[in-house]
C-alpha cells in the first residue's frame, strides 16, 4: 500500500514555516507498513488543491491532507473538498457541542464563523478532535480513504494517533517494512562509501542502503521489505553486523540515535560530569547537550568566554599565551579546556575557539579555522579544522566535532581511574 502526504497553506510554500507535519505523519505510516509514494505541498487556492488531490489519487492507494480547515476565510480546504467529492457540509451535532463548551469554558463569545468549525463533508466519518475545535474527517471515495486532519501538529498528532492508526493497521495490502539504522562518526560519506562498497553491493534486492551524512556524522539506514516482519530483522541484523566490524572505530550505534545521547548514556553510565568554555560557538554545545532530558545527571555548566578578557578572568587563560598565540590557537584553547574543568570541578572539559565568519579572517587564521580541545581525566587533546565560510555551519561542524573528540576521550579512558 503506497500514500501520499498532501499539506496545504501559504505559510508552507513561503517559508515561513517549516512542513514537519509530513515528516512525522510518513514516520507514523512507516511503522504500520505503508509506505509514502509523494509528499506534496500547495497554496490555499482551490485550483491548486484539486489538481493536487486528482494526482495523488492517480498514485496512492491512501491520500492524507493536513491544513486549512480553520473557520476564516482564507482557509478554503473544506470547500475545495466539497467540490472534489461532489458532496455537501453538514454541521455535526457532536462537534458543535464540542466547540461550544470550549467557547463556555473561556466565557468567551461564540460567533457564526466560530459554529462553521462543526461542518464536515457529508460523506465523511468524523475523526473526532479533543485537543482544538477543528475535527478531522475519514471520506471513503472510488473505494479509496483519504483522511482529512487540521494543520495544528499537536492537534494532527492526537487525531492520527487515537482516530486514524487504529484503522491504518486494519488495511489490507500494507507490506511489512523495515528500517535498521547505524551511526557513524569521524569519517565522510564519500570515504565510507568505498570502505563498505562490496557489502552494498552483495544486498539482496529487497534490501536498500542509504547514506545520510549531516556535520561530522554520517547515519546508514538498511530498508528491508518482504512478506515476514521477523525475517526482515533478522536479514538487516546480519548485514548490519558486517557493517559495524568493516567501519569499525568509526562505528558509534546500532540504533538511529545522535552522538549527544551516547555521550550522555555513557557519561551518566560511568558518573563522570561535563563543563563547556566556547567562544565562537557562542554555547551551541551547551545547548545541544542541555536540550536533552537528563542532561543534569552529566553537565555541569557552562562558560561563554567570547572576550579575551573573560577568557583570562573566568577561565585562567594566560595573558601571555594570549598575547603571543592569539584566541584562535591549540595553546588558547588548551588552556580553556583546563580552566573550565578546574572552576566547574569536572571531569571533562570541552573549550572551543574559532572564527565563524563570515569576516575576521586573516590570511594566516582564515575564515572557517577552529581549535578544539578536550581536557580529559588524564589528558587533553587538541586539533585544528578548517571549515568553510558559513557562520551558522560552521558552528554546527564545530559543535560535531567536539563531542566526537570527546567520544574518542571518553572511550580511551574508559578504563583508566
Amino acid at each position: 500500500m503506497q500514500a501520499e502526504i498532501i499539506t496545504i497553506g501559504d505559510e508552507i510554500l513561503i517559508g515561513q514555516i517549516i512542513d514537519t507535519n509530513s515528516a512525522w505523519i510518513a514516520q507514523q505510516l512507516n511503522s504500520v507498513g505503508i509506505r509514502v509514494k509523494q509528499i506534496s505541498s500547495v497554496a490555499d487556492y482551490p485550483a491548486d488543491i484539486l489538481v493536487a488531490l486528482t494526482l495523488a489519487s492517480g498514485r496512492a492507494d491512501l491520500v492524507l491532507v493536513t491544513g486549512g480547515l480553520g473557520p476564516t476565510k482564507d482557509d478554503v480546504t473544506k470547500q475545495t473538498l466539497s467540490a472534489y467529492f461532489d458532496c455537501g457540509l453538514r454541521r455535526a451535532p457532536e462537534v458543535l457541542a464540542h466547540v461550544e463548551a470550549i467557547f463556555q469554558r473561556g466565557n468567551r463569545p461564540m460567533l457564526e464563523i466560530n459554529r462553521r468549525q462543526a461542518d464536515v463533508l457529508e460523506k465523511s466519518e468524523v475523526l473526532f478532535n479533543e485537543m482544538g475545535t477543528a475535527p478531522g474527517m475519514w471520506v471513503m471515495h472510488k473505494d479509496k480513504p483519504y483522511v482529512i486532519m487540521p494543520g495544528v501538529p499537536f492537534e494532527m498528532k492526537h487525531i492520527m494517533r487515537e482516530r486514524v492508526l487504529p484503522r491504518l493497521r486494519n488495511l489490507e495490502g500494507r507490506t511489512p517494512v523495515w528500517h535498521h539504522t547505524l551511526l557513524t562518526g569521524g569519517i565522510g560519506e564519500s570515504f565510507l562509501a568505498e570502505k563498505i562498497a562490496d557489502i552494498e553491493a552483495a544486498l539482496p534486492s529487497h534490501i536498500h542502503l542509504a547514506y545520510l551524512p549531516k556535520p561530522g556524522l554520517v547515519r546508514l539506514r538498511l530498508t528491508a521489505i518482504g512478506e515476514k516482519l521477523e525475517k526482515l530483522k533478522q536479514e538487516t541484523q546480519i548485514v548490519a553486523d558486517r557493517l559495524k566490524e568493516r567501519i569499525g572505530e568509526h562505528f558509534l550505534a546500532d540504533e538511529d540515535t545522535s552522538l549527544e545521547l551516547l555521550i550522555r548514556d555513557f557519561m551518566k553510565e560511568q558518573e563522570l560530569m561535563l563543563s563547556t568554555a566556547e567562544s565562537c560557538t557562542g554555547g551551541n554545545i551547551a545547548r545541544l547537550i542541555t536540550a536533552l532530558p537528563g542532561s543534569s545527571s552529566m553537565f555541569e555548566g557552562g562558560a561563554v568566554t567570547y572576550s579575551n578578557a573573560i577568557k583570562r578572568s573566568v577561565l585562567g587563560v594566560k595573558g601571555v599565551t594570549l598575547e603571543q598565540h592569539g584566541a584562535v590557537s591549540e595553546e588558547t584553547v588548551r588552556e580553556m579546556a583546563v580552566g573550565a574543568k578546574a572552576i566547574f570541578h569536572t571531569h571533562y572539559a570541552i573549550a572551543v575557539s574559532g572564527i565563524a565568519g563570515p569576516d575576521g579572517g586573516t590570511p594566516e587564521k582564515p575564515v572557517g579555522l577552529v581549535w578544539i580541545a578536550v581536557a580529559g581525566k588524564n589528558s587533553v587533546v587538541a586539533r585544528k579544522y578548517l571549515f568553510g565560510q558559513d557562520r551558522a555551519i560552521n558552528i554546527e561542524r564545530s559543535s560535531m566535532a567536539a563531542f566526537w573528540m570527546l567520544w574518542q576521550l571518553l572511550i580511551s579512558e574508559k578504563d583508566s581511574k
